[in-house]
Parts: structure tokens; sequence; C-alpha cells
């Protein structure tokens, strides 16, 4: 099929990509103590350097006592931001274009034996019916909300295009949209979606007070959590447009809908995939993901699952029928940051394939 559609460009009031193609969030633990080396600078700018249109930097935590379950998870704040600043001006030297995603994990378990206190969760618990903390208070809330909001303003002061909000896979700010771990009844919680994404949209209004009206703001969202593939915040349209449009309403300009594979339909009835439906009843600009470009789905490849280069054509027809506006690139911009270069050049021979041990010589 044809690339002219995946290399036209993308704007959104501070986002000015060169092409619909972004390189999504992922989590590598390289920044000892939560400080990002020089080698995080490089690592961005090689695949600026090589023609992605969208760096979305891995997870970036918020000032929390527990905001990260992996020491070695960049911190947003402090002593990291210089360490920032020097990523986003070695990305904008080649002409990139990165938005840092700013994070908190909730009280979800890391696997390095890192567990600081106290933790951080809407009702206590980590996944349905274990409890692993205690409910966040009125205090804790204010709190969290004003640190997500000073990392967005330094992610404007620092000098990104933008900046994305993790609001999916079952950590924080996705706590509090998914029913089996929201159990508050106060104005926090409740048996709607569009109640329990209070949080969510006092985040984002938080966020948007700090940067100003033109400064791109994403939201990353997701049906399935790591705790339960099957969870889903919206089983309805209906149900989907109270929530993510709650979101838009509160500030958010783009949604970064994640699925394990791009390619699966949301709803019955209709071949649209998470990202289309999210666009069709909102009208806002959405980004799509889940195993694009490599056989198998990424939660296996991180297990030990090899994969293999796929074809992309899929992507390519959904984007020319304008079912989302933007396609997030994951383990294979990881393995390679030539990736972009290789499709557009037609070096398909080229392609890597992916193994999970070759991350730690990632560059």
């Amino acid at each position: 099929m044809s690339l002219a559609t995946l290399f036209e460009p993308f704007e959104i009031k501070s986002i000015k990509s060169k092409s619909r193609v972004a390189m999504a969030p992922m989590t590598r633990s390289f920044s000892p103590k939560g400080i990002p080396t020089d080698d995080v600078a490089v690592y961005y700018k090689r695949r600026a350097e090589h023609n992605v249109g969208l760096i979305i930097t891995e997870g970036t935590v918020i000032e929390r006592p527990a905001s990260k379950n992996d020491e070695s998870i960049p911190n947003f704040y402090g002593d990291a931001l210089p360490k920032w600043k020097k990523v986003v001006d070695e990305v904008h030297s080649v002409g990139g274009v990165i938005i840092p995603q700013i994070w908190h994990v909730g009280n979800v378990k890391g696997r390095s034996g890192y567990d600081p206190l106290p933790k951080d969760s809407p009702s206590g618990l980590h996944a349905k019916d274990k409890i692993s903390a205690e409910p966040m208070t009125e205090a804790d809330i204010a709190d969290t909300i004003a640190a997500f909001a000073a990392s967005a303003k330094s992610a404007k002061d620092l000098g990104f295009d933008g900046l994305e909000l993790h609001g999916a896979h079952g950590y924080l700010i996705d706590q509090f949209f998914w029913k089996d771990l929201n159990l508050r009844n106060d104005k926090w919680g409740g048996p709607t979606i569009g109640e329990r994404s209070m949080f969510a949209r006092e985040v984002i209004k938080a966020c948007r007070a700090a940067v100003g009206e033109d400064f791109a703001i994403v939201i990353r969202i997701s049906q399935w959590k790591q705790q339960d593939y099957t969870a889903r915040n919206a089983n309805t349209p209906e149900e989907m447009t109270e929530w993510l449009g709650g979101l838009v309403d509160a500030g958010a300009d783009v949604l970064h809908c994640s699925q394990r594979r791009f390619w699966e339909p949301e709803f019955e009835g209709s071949d649209l995939n998470f990202a289309g439906w999210a666009k069709k009843l909102i009208g806002v600009p959405t980004i799509s993901v889940g195993s694009v470009g490599l056989s198998g789905e990424f939660v296996a490849a991180f297990m030990g699952e090899g994969s293999q280069p796929a074809s992309i054509d899929g992507v390519l027809k959904r984007l020319e029928d304008k079912e989302f506006d933007v396609i997030a690139v994951g383990r294979a911009l990881l393995n390679d940051p030539e990736w972009v270069d290789k499709i557009k050049d037609g070096r398909l021979d080229e392609l890597k394939s992916f193994e999970r041990r070759d991350l730690m010589t990632l560059y």
C-alpha cells in the first residue's frame, strides 16, 4: 500500500510532527536513582535522526514518595530536570519533536525489590480483592494533582513540545477509572465511569492551568489492565463517550488509545479499533498503538516470546480511512532506531526481529 498518508504532517497546538509515526512510551529503567544519563539523550536523538515524527518518552514520574516501583525509572522533578533539558535539546538539534510521559504507578508492585512507602491508590487495592495500601486521603489526592501540574509546567519550561499523561494499564489514574479498584463513595468514586473519572479530570485541569491553552496535552488510556487483560472501563459507546468526553472537556487535546493488538475491534458490529471509536465519538485526534510492525503482542514479548517483522498494511489502510490520526510504534523502534527510514525507503528485508534479551544493549 501507499506510504503517503503515513508521512503526512500532524499538528495539534504545540506538537508539529512531520509524520504520522510516534514512538510509543516504553519503560527501560536506565536512569540510576531516577536521573537520566547522557545515554538517554543519545537514545532519543537517534530515533529523531531517523525520522520518527513524534517521540513520547518512557514514563517519567511525579514527585510523590511511591510514584515509581523501580529506582531506575526516571524522575520528572528536581535534579532530573537538567538532564531532561539535555534530552530536549539533543532531539531538537536534529529536527525532532518530543513530549514526556508523566506517570504515577499507583500501588502496582515492581520486580526490582524497590518498594517505597506510602503507596497511593484510590481504595488500597492493587488488583481485585487484593489490598496493599491505605486509600488516599483528600490531602494525598490534592498533593498528587499538584505534583502532576508541577511536572507539566516543567515540561513546558524545559522546551518540550507537549506532554502526555499516563492514564492507562492499571496505574494510578487508571485505578481511579477501574470499578474493581475504585470503591470510593465520595466525589472521587461512584458507580459510573463518569464519576470515577473525576481524579483524571482534575489532573488534566491542573496541568492545563499550569501550561496554558496552547501547549498540547495527550492522555494515554486503555481498557485492559496489566492486572486483568479482560477489564474494561467502558462496555458501550455511550459509556466511552461519558468517559473520554469528560477528559477532553477537562483539557485533553489528544487521546492515545492503547490496545494489545491495534487491529482488534473495540465493539461488536464494527471493525473500528479503540482509537477509531474514540475519534468517532469524541471528535478529537487519536493515537493508536498495539503490536505494530512485529508479530505477537508486546506483553508476551517482554515475558520472553520472540517477535518477527510483520506487515504494516493494516495500519496504512486505517490511516487512509482516517480511523485515527497517528500510529505509535513500540518494540520495533525500541529495537531499531532506523525502523521508520527502512519503512520509508522500502528496505523491508532489513527490518529486525525482537528479542527481550537484546534490551540491555539498546541505545
